[in-house]
């Protein structure tokens, strides 16, 4: 099959770097129009560099502006968001620290970027979808939502089980109105200064041990997550509903 999403509206967050601006760009080069935003306007500007992609610097940390960000691509378009991928998330460069001296302010952020945002969005995309007849939706969650988290940050390995359980939950309220939804949990990838540093700070027996934990004996890239997400959004995964993908190699 040739999977192509022509006339299609896709909306990405997260899109500065790594995964989201991976899945931006391919959604561009299969011909949907796209839309992404990201907390930093340079690397925003980057990934739109390549071409068919409307970038807007959004905080989502403020439902208020990630709402009118829904709305204002609608407004454009004159319809409903056909795609829509939570990407925005990770550990907002916290490091692990005993959990008795994890401030409120930390667990919060992380809560807000990974959790409260795709919450948000999702609610402001819906009604349209539910008014067209169908829609999608693909959360990145990680592996930190199935098993504890390599980070080691407790809010963060938190935050995307919750991801993985709004994904199920919602799957089954936006079913009946032909919106399916679907998360891609990523296994550690190397993407962003975050990740960087997670893999200097295991030195080189420890990046060999993780790599060793994966069946295919390697890392993947940014590009398998957006495949993952391609083939959810896709016309292969029409009767792919609440389930999560786990894009790691095989740990």
């Amino acid at each position: 099959m040739n999977i192509r999403f022509d006339g299609k509206t896709v909306a990405v967050t997260g899109a500065g770097h790594g995964f989201g601006r991976a899945i931006a760009q391919s959604f561009a080069r299969l011909g949907a129009h796209v839309f992404a935003t990201d907390i930093a306007a340079a690397p925003l500007a980057e990934t739109a560099a390549q071409g068919g992609i409307t970038v807007k610097v959004v905080d989502l940390r403020d439902r208020a502006a990630g709402t009118a960000w829904i709305r204002q691509i609608e407004t454009q378009t004159g319809g409903a968001i056909d795609v829509l991928v939570n990407n925005a998330g990770g550990v907002a460069g916290q490091r692990p620290v005993p959990l008795e001296d994890v401030p409120d302010a930390d667990w919060n952020t992380i809560f807000d970027i990974n959790v409260n945002a795709a919450f948000t969005l999702c609610r402001a995309a819906a009604p349209a979808m539910k008014r067209a007849g169908g829609g999608r939706i693909v959360n990145i969650s990680s592996g930190a939502g199935l098993q504890p988290s390599l980070t080691g940050v407790q809010a963060y390995c938190s935050a995307k089980h919750a991801v993985v359980g709004l994904t199920r939950q919602l799957a089954h309220e936006l079913g009946a109105f032909g919106i399916t939804v679907n998360s891609v949990a990523p296994g550690f990838i190397r993407t962003n200064p975050a990740t960087e540093a997670q893999w200097a700070a295991y030195g080189a027996d420890g990046q060999q041990a993780l790599v060793e934990r994966i069946a295919m004996k390697r890392l993947g890239s940014a590009q398998d997550i957006a495949n993952g997400v391609i083939f959810f959004a896709s016309d292969l995964a029409g009767f792919v509903n609440g389930q999560i993908l786990q894009v790691d190699g095989g740990r």
